[in-house]
């Protein structure tokens, strides 16, 4: 998840109340914001979204949530997804009734997909449009 930490970054990093609209047409926006509750592991965590519309109705199309780690570096770790067009909603990690519950075959599917779309968002460009909403125009 390159692309969305060099965002992070540049918007001053992980703090509470981050919300971050990326415009790119002709793409679906990108929207990445801090949750109000940590991850699984206790870690904070971030919603990454694009959101289309069906009947009114905002449509995640996907989103992913991620833990942010510092140890070893900056990194996202997977821990959620959903995709409302498809009707597909999946927690590879998570604690239930205290337990800690990890789907490490979901979990590689999270990450293998989070990988794929991060590449997609560097190519589609949403870093340099993130820059260009951060400039102030003359």
């Amino acid at each position: 998840m390159k692309t969305i930490l060099a965002i992070l970054k540049q918007a001053g990093g992980w703090h509470h109340g981050l919300y971050l609209k990326i415009e790119n047409p002709p793409y679906m926006e990108l929207v990445i914001e801090a949750m109000d509750e940590s991850g699984p592991m206790g870690l904070p965590a971030i919603s990454v979204c694009h959101y289309g519309e069906q009947n009114g109705d905002l449509m995640r199309d996907p989103e992913m949530c991620f833990e942010l780690g510092l140890a070893g570096g900056p990194h996202l770790s997977a821990f959620y997804f959903r995709n409302d067009y498809l009707g597909v909603e999946q927690w590879s990690r998570d604690v239930v009734d205290g337990n800690y519950i990890h789907l490490i075959g979901l979990h590689r599917e999270h990450e293998s997909f989070a990988k794929t779309w991060d590449n997609n968002l560097r190519l589609q460009g949403f870093l340099e449009a993130f820059e260009r909403q951060q400039t102030p125009r003359a």
